[in-house]
């Protein structure tokens, strides 16, 4: 199974012990594989590295990062012709999953989650994710 994480997923599963961190869990145990682009993933890591610091979190994001950096699927994304999502800047994730062919997004985004079901990609939540 094929699958992308949106950034806040990603993030809260770095610095909390909660559903978003199991999604982290099962993807180090190999239980699905994880797409990314670049942009993506620079995305988790600006945000990872901005939260640390604003919050003065003591969780390093670093190793997690890394082990996302070594193990996903890298894509390059093909854009969508048009917006898709009311805010745009969600749209590389669904941009992400359809050119890595993943047939789930992982997401906590109102946003993302209001779409149900985009081009066939299921966004479900983090507990629907890991049910």
């Amino acid at each position: 199974m094929k699958a992308v994480l949106d950034t806040g997923v990603v993030v809260a599963g770095i610095f909390w012990r909660s559903e978003p961190y199991r999604c982290l869990v099962a993807f180090a145990r190999r239980e699905y594989s994880l797409t990314v682009t670049e942009s993506v993933f620079a995305e988790y890591a600006r945000v990872a590295w901005r939260l640390k610091q604003q919050e003065g979190l003591a969780v390093n994001p670093e190793p997690w990062l890394n082990y996302i950096r070594d193990r996903a699927r890298f894509v390059l994304a093909a854009p969508l012709s048009k917006p898709v999502c009311r805010d745009p800047m969600d749209d590389p994730f669904l941009e992400c999953a359809l050119t890595g062919g993943a047939g789930i997004l992982v997401s906590r985004d109102d946003d993302l989650l209001a779409l149900e079901k985009p081009f066939g990609i299921e966004v479900l939540t983090p507990r629907q994710f890991l049910s």
